[in-house]
């Protein structure tokens, strides 16, 4: 990609967490960056303790005479008054996907992760396997990553590791070389008709893999032919119960809900893998991660190794701490099939009652799967509603988490509408016992009130 060294790129949204990685990338190679976000965080700072300019506060005046390139993410509106000094004066823009996809050209193996959930953790499986077997990856994950202390490592230009997101059909703006499907369920409805319009988008992301690349595609997913069918690239299938390229044998689990197996590859013993991180869902991210570091050609003793070393994600069931007795996790479980994922490895988790304080994130969500998500929560002992997480939504659908709190109730299950976090952390200490598991689940920022508690 050429860009003018002279001028800064600013990126509006820089706080983010897929737009600090470009920004990180960017000051690695020399680049004058700049940036806005509505807060400062930890993410800000660290950018500009390594030379950013940081604007807290989104203004037409942080649009200067010396920007030659403005980033900005799905999430910044067409009257944000940064992007609409940078149309007026014709300043070259691009959205956050279709640079990061510019980006890519620069690397030989691009490997892109999709999938409505699970994109994080496997995107961090891979690098941690990378990292293991000293490739020096560029690595672009939506979690923080113990192994690299961060969201983003600078690696060398052979291999880059990215999640790539469906939302908006931001990663039809990539070229991968190898490509991930993890699943491929009903989310996303702001955007997305319904599921066959989801299904289309990840076809035409498959579609974008070159002759010489790979599909590497969850064998469970409902007709997967679908998605494989006249593709020229190889595919490459993984799975928990069939006759896939890898899949599991064998599988058991510890006291904490952490996986074994011995890893089948192509019908044959591979090796095995003793996870650190719990629950079956996350048996199959590993499996995903095995099958890619094959085709990149990494011998099995590493990737056995390489997944067994990987100590998890934070806010994926993230252990925080212990207040009285009782054990808090928060997870960042914000979809029906991540909550059945979460609350199975949770069930196997030591506990008395299992307490679940869970922040439905957006409207839209909250309302087209609300019989979906009260099945799924329905297998806690008791859920704590605070209100919906509006993120990037106005509530035009007089909806609230009330709404699903009276499905729980009709499912027998204990529950509670409690709309502030005060409220809900008083109530918590009234009634969570010694031995309880508590969860605190959602893509929010439901995570406070187990820190808040913590810091009680």
């Amino acid at each position: 990609m050429i860009l003018d060294s002279d001028k800064y790129i600013h990126f509006i949204g820089i706080g983010g967490i897929s737009m600090s990685s470009l920004a990180n990338i960017l000051l690695s190679r020399g680049y004058k960056v700049s940036g806005s976000d509505s807060k400062a965080s930890e993410l800000t700072e660290q950018l500009e303790s390594l030379g950013a300019k940081i604007c807290i506060g989104q203004s037409a005046d942080n649009i200067t005479d010396d920007i030659g390139l403005v980033v900005y993410t799905a999430a910044i509106s067409d009257d944000n008054p940064e992007l609409m000094r940078v149309r007026e004066l014709d300043i070259p823009n691009r959205s956050r996907a279709d640079f990061l996809g510019e980006l890519m050209k620069d690397y030989g193996n691009v490997i892109c992760v999709s999938g409505t959930h699970g994109k994080t953790t496997t995107t961090s499986l891979i690098s941690q396997i990378f990292l293991d077997a000293e490739m020096d990856p560029t690595i672009l994950c939506g979690g923080m990553i113990p192994a690299i202390g961060g969201n983003t490592r600078i690696g060398g230009q052979q291999h880059m590791i990215a999640e790539a997101c469906e939302y908006t059909n931001s990663f039809l703006s990539f070229f991968p070389r190898i490509a991930v499907i993890l699943n491929v369920k009903a989310d996303h409805l702001d955007f997305f008709k319904d599921l066959d319009d989801i299904r289309a988008s990840f076809r035409r992301f498959a579609e974008l893999l070159p002759e010489d690349g790979a599909l590497v595609i969850n064998g469970e997913i409902e007709n997967i032919s679908y998605f494989t069918d006249g593709l020229k690239c190889r595919v490459v299938t993984y799975g928990m119960n069939g006759s896939y390229d890898f899949t599991a044998a064998n599988v058991s689990y510890n006291e904490n809900a952490c996986g074994e197996y011995d890893l089948i590859k192509e019908g044959a013993p591979a090796g095995h893998v003793c996870l650190m991180i719990p629950g079956e869902h996350n048996v199959s991210n590993s499996l995903a991660a095995a099958a890619v570091a094959d085709v990149c050609g990494i011998d099995m003793e590493t990737v056995c190794a390489g997944l067994g070393h990987f100590t998890g994600v934070s806010r994926r069931f993230e252990y925080k701490g212990s207040l009285g007795g009782v054990t808090i996790i928060d997870d960042y479980a914000h979809h029906p099939d991540e909550i059945t994922a979460t609350l199975s490895a949770a069930v196997k988790y030591p506990h008395n009652k299992l307490w679940v304080v869970f922040q439905p994130h957006t409207y839209t969500r909250t309302m087209s799967l609300m019989d979906e998500f009260a099945n799924a929560l329905q297998v806690a002992d008791a859920v704590v509603l605070p209100d919906i997480y509006a993120a990037r939504e106005k509530n035009i659908y007089g909806i609230s988490s009330g709404d699903l709190q009276k499905k729980l109730e009709t499912l027998g299950t204990e529950s509670y509408y409690i709309p502030e976090f005060d409220d809900v952390e008083t109530f918590l200490l009234k009634n969570i016992s010694e031995g309880d598991l508590l969860i605190t689940m959602g893509a929010g920022n439901v995570v406070e009130i187990g820190d808040s508690l913590l810091g009680k």
